[in-house]
């Protein structure tokens, strides 16, 4: 399966919705969109950081390696 990304999880533990976090990072709703359903190829740490800023979490909580 691989990295999954888990941002949906924090955004409603945070009751965010995706568009004030996308904003408040400075990237598109349409790439926040794309990390968020896994398409992404890659994050940069600059936004992962920004994410997690926002979100008051850590790496962890966003990104998970599931084996298979």
């Amino acid at each position: 399966m691989g990295i999954i990304v888990n941002v949906d999880v924090m955004l409603a533990k945070r009751k965010m919705k995706s568009n004030e976090l996308a904003e408040a990072i400075g990237i598109t709703t349409a790439n926040l969109s794309i990390l968020k359903t896994g398409k992404a190829k890659a994050i940069r740490f600059s936004t992962l950081e920004a994410i997690c800023r926002e979100l008051d979490c850590q790496p962890g909580d966003i990104l998970e390696y599931v084996e298979g």
